[in-house]
């Protein structure tokens, strides 16, 4: 944003040139408050967040709820769907995220012709060993980018149950292991439908949390019309180096581990997801993997906070996206125009807080 002071430096300027030299180049992006601890460790971890905002805010602009909620997911150790319109940058997002990683990375483009051997791998006849040898799939990977999943049939989609709950692949009986990390990123458009394939509800159970991502705002598509002006194929991309490597990711995922949450908290986190399964608006409740997926997020906020225990802010802040995919409405309140961010924030607001 343009300075100002208190003698109106614009005031000699016409009304549409103050206008265009108070238009914000690109919106800020909070960071994480490190001097709120005095813990090394999750200053550390506080830095590490600081630098992987820093790397992506080279091309990405706004998103700050998206990628605080990737990065926290990354440090909870859970897996990530992102669900939104096509063009407001779920892919690019995710790419870059994995940029700021010295680790491996892979993008599997789901299409209707997928086959589950084309994701796990398969095991192959080696002549020259005179044996079978497996061929490991594009799944294989550090981080790994699958883009529109929902356009897999039920058998592809099926191929991602074990890797992503257990992190390890059977083919014909024999279990490989993945590396560490193990982080998938899965986009899906939720406009059209023809030639999708809907998530199997124990499918869209193993994803920590879905976000959903909304237009930017007029000052961000202003900036991003700035930012790219003179940049058409976007080589900016090229100036965002690694910050982390699997070490640090080990280490941030030790130190949310370790935050401290009290019983009475997690009575809370019970009392939210209990709810879910008494509640008339909801055909399915959520299951104990929902809890433990919102202690989990709930921790992550709390670390790059620079916090060392959990608030209810912090759960009510994840209670969304961890459960918006875990839900369903009934008919009745579907056809009515009911939201399933409608339901979650009655749960919240009819249970006492914790003090």
């Amino acid at each position: 944003m343009m300075p100002t002071d208190e003698n109106n430096e614009y005031q000699d300027t016409t009304p549409e040139e103050a206008a265009a030299a108070a238009t914000p180049a690109e919106p800020v992006v909070p960071t994480p408050p490190v001097a709120a601890t005095g813990d090394p460790k999750l200053a550390r971890l506080a830095r590490a967040v600081d630098e992987v905002r820093a790397e992506l805010g080279k091309v990405i602009v706004g998103q700050a709820e998206f990628v605080e909620l990737l990065i926290a997911a990354l440090f909870a150790g859970g897996h990530v769907l992102v669900e939104g319109v096509p063009g407001i940058a779920k892919t690019l997002t995710a790419k870059l995220l994995a940029q700021t990683l010295h680790v491996d990375f892979n993008r599997i483009q789901f299409t209707p012709d997928l086959m589950p051997s084309d994701v796990v791998g398969t095991t192959v006849f080696n002549m020259q060993a005179s044996g079978f040898s497996f061929h490991p799939g594009p799944i294989f990977s550090n981080v790994v980018l699958i883009d529109e999943i929902n356009r897999a049939p039920a058998k592809t989609q099926a191929a991602l149950f074990e890797v992503m709950e257990e992190n390890q692949v059977t083919v014909d009986g024999t279990t490989h292991l993945l590396g560490f990390p193990f982080f998938v990123i899965a986009t899906q458009n939720p406009i059209e439908q023809e030639g999708t394939y809907k998530l199997p509800e124990a499918q869209l159970d193993r994803f920590l949390v879905k976000i959903n991502i909304d237009y930017p705002s007029l000052a961000e598509e202003q900036a991003i019309l700035r930012r790219f002006r003179s940049d058409f194929r976007m080589t900016q991309q090229k100036d965002v180096k690694p910050v982390l490597d699997a070490k640090a990711i080990r280490e941030c995922q030790t130190i949310v581990e370790e935050v401290f949450i009290q019983d009475e908290l997690l009575d809370y986190i019970a009392r939210i997801v209990f709810e879910t399964r008494q509640n008339g608006d909801l055909f399915l409740g959520a299951s104990p993997r929902a809890s433990l997926a919102i202690m989990r997020m709930g921790k992550a906020i709390a670390a790059m906070n620079g916090r060392e225990f959990v608030t209810p802010d912090d759960i009510q802040q994840v209670a969304y996206p961890v459960l918006n995919h875990r839900i369903i409405l009934t008919p009745e309140r579907e056809m009515e125009g009911f939201a399933t961010r409608d339901v979650i924030e009655e749960i919240i607001k009819k249970i006492v807080v914790p003090r």
